[in-house]
């Protein structure tokens, strides 16, 4: 079939959204009851990890900020490492804007509010499909939906199943674990492997830091040495 001549309807590109993202939530799903079990380890109330999930929407953040919690970390850095650690959304949202600039603001709301990780990456290749579709927009809105729903339940497990687990297993080393798997296989090109090297050493070096102020220069110098090897 040409691609560039098929009109989809809104419901067939909410209903590809969600078969496109499915293959992902096989491996959001444990990270989700992971999320779950540590943010009760920490002394999280099940109502307020729960919470977390649905506002904050952000996996990276929200295991960084439960570790902070754990802590007793200020709500200042909280709010400042978590800004870092998202700023990677600001790129998505470049990346997606001009595919979705004729939108009402309601929609743009919605669909940043989606926006993550998982959702941009199948969402993008969508968009940049050659298509005269003109509800594309629906696509991301099941991609995120979907995933929404998976972190939600995932999250619920996770907390169920923390109230099972004694605090002497010690679950913390899951949290390591996790960013492991996530950022090891993106490391795929010289920039990121320089991003990651440079991030990593400086985490080391800067590790003697109060409230882990040592992971937000981490991100910093990550972030710039990545952008400027990119460049090069």
């Amino acid at each position: 079939m040409d691609r560039t001549a098929e009109k989809t309807s809104p419901l067939q590109e909410f209903l590809l959204g969600i078969k496109g993202e499915l293959p992902i939530l096989l491996g959001v799903t444990p990270f989700g009851m992971i999320y779950g079990v540590l943010a009760t380890s920490a002394g999280l109330a099940a109502w307020d990890a729960q919470m977390m999930s649905s506002v904050v929407f952000a996996g990276s953040s929200q295991f960084m900020l439960v570790q902070f919690v754990n802590l007793g970390t200020p709500a200042s850095m909280m709010i400042i490492t978590a800004f870092v650690i998202n700023l990677r959304h600001a790129l998505y949202s470049a990346s997606v804007a001009p595919y979705i600039q004729h939108l009402s603001l309601l929609w743009k709301f919605i669909l940043s509010y989606l926006l993550t990780d998982e959702a941009y990456a199948v969402a993008i290749m969508h968009f940049q499909e050659p298509s005269n579709s003109k509800n594309k927009h629906w696509f991301l809105l099941g991609a995120g939906a979907a995933l929404w729903s998976c972190w939600q339940l995932s999250t619920a497990a996770g907390i169920f199943l923390g109230a099972q687990v004694p605090p002497s297993w010690g679950l913390d080393f899951t949290l390591a674990l996790t960013f492991i798997a996530i950022a090891v296989p993106a490391i795929n090109d010289k920039a990121s492997f320089l991003s990651a090297l440079s991030a990593g050493l400086t985490a080391i070096l800067t590790r003697g830091l109060p409230f882990k102020l040592n992971l937000i220069a981490a991100a910093l110098v990550g972030i710039t040495v990545g952008l400027w090897s990119d460049q090069k």
